[in-house]
């Protein structure tokens, strides 16, 4: 529905489903902040997708009364291997779309539908915090992890048992410490980035893609890195919106794990949000019941599910691109034995079309 409108009638207004430009961007962001949206539903990842990714957006925006009353954000991921994805969102935690109330959120949800199917899109993804009543096939296997936080980082480290605060006591006697900042932090983060995503066999997006990111969302996005003697050995990348923390990406070096890097630096940056006045940090997404939930839910956070709807305009199957899917088990393993220089040449264009 590209450049056109859709109307349903609703108890109290027509509601109307169009397609946003660069002029809304303002009232776009700022109807996110009212209508329940996340980070990464903000316009900035519009501009981010398309310039550095080559991915152009289909920007859904529900009124009633003239006034914005529900947000999704559409990605065509078109890549000759992966095929054609119209996703929400990408390459980050989760999208779909935010609104006022439910049935906003299931217009908005059909109208993507239809953009799907103008688009010959292979499949639709609508990565979701909340169910949808459509009938959409759907899997709950990825779940958020969430703290919440507190005025005085003590309230936190209190709560928390006596064998991990001996764990983060014992971390920092390794000679660790953490930095932070923005473009200046991005070298080290990317040098930690690239060796832990070749270790899980997983392509790596282009330095300038995370260079756009934090240009483009400027203080609302920022580095944390972990050093062991002046040498970067954990990093991670948090986004900032309406009083809520996102970990977008972290990772490891081999030397992080022996360190125990991470309660260091997830410590540090989970003192800082409380620093900052935010009332809650999503700690990234994991896969259900993993090493991953277990170690965040030693912070004291509390796990939600996440919807994962897909819709198939041709009919078929759910799609498998993920790496459980064992046709992509050889080339996993293939991935963590190559050269960083090979790696750091392929990756960008691979990752492209990994939403």
């Amino acid at each position: 529905m590209p450049g056109s409108a859709a109307t349903e009638s609703q108890h109290d207004g027509v509601l109307s489903i169009e397609e946003c430009s660069d002029r809304d961007a303002d009232d776009w962001n700022a109807a996110a902040s009212v209508v329940g949206g996340s980070f990464y539903h903000l316009w900035q990842w519009r501009d981010i997708n398309r310039e550095s990714l080559g991915h152009p957006t289909i920007s859904l925006a529900a009124r009633r009364n003239g006034a914005i009353v529900g947000l999704l954000p559409l990605v065509y991921v078109e890549h000759r291997v992966f095929g054609r994805i119209l996703c929400s969102m990408p390459f980050v935690n989760f999208g779909g779309a935010c609104a006022a109330d439910d049935e906003t959120g299931a217009a908005l949800a059909r109208a993507a539908m239809g953009v799907a199917r103008e688009r010959h899109a292979d499949y639709l993804e609508l990565r979701c915090t909340q169910t949808l009543n459509l009938g959409l096939p759907v899997t709950t296997h990825k779940i958020s992890m969430t703290i919440t936080l507190a005025a005085d980082a003590d309230t936190l480290w209190n709560g928390f048992t006596h064998k991990h605060r001996k764990n983060v006591r014992r971390a920092y006697k390794n000679e660790l410490s953490v930095v932070s900042g923005g473009l200046d932090q991005l070298p080290a983060f990317y040098k930690v980035m690239e060796e832990s995503w070749r270790s899980h066999g997983t392509p790596l997006y282009s330095r300038d893609y995370f260079a756009n990111v934090l240009t483009s969302l400027g203080d609302r996005a920022r580095v944390f890195i972990c050093l062991h003697r002046d040498e970067p050995v954990a990093a991670a990348l948090t986004g900032y919106f309406n009083g809520v923390v996102e970990g977008l990406w972290a990772g490891g070096r081999a030397a992080a794990r022996e360190l125990d890097a991470n309660y260091v630096l997830y410590w540090e940056m989970i003192r800082d949000a409380c620093t900052r006045g935010d009332r809650s940090f999503h700690l990234g997404r994991s896969t259900a019941q993993s090493g991953s939930e277990d170690f965040k839910s030693r912070w004291n956070a509390h796990s939600t599910p996440l919807y994962w709807y897909y819709f198939r305009p041709a009919g078929g199957e759910m799609p498998r691109l993920n790496v459980t899917n064992p046709k992509y088990q050889l080339a996993i393993r293939a991935w963590r034995h190559m050269p960083l220089w090979c790696t750091r040449r392929v990756g960008p264009m691979l990752a492209r079309g990994i939403p």
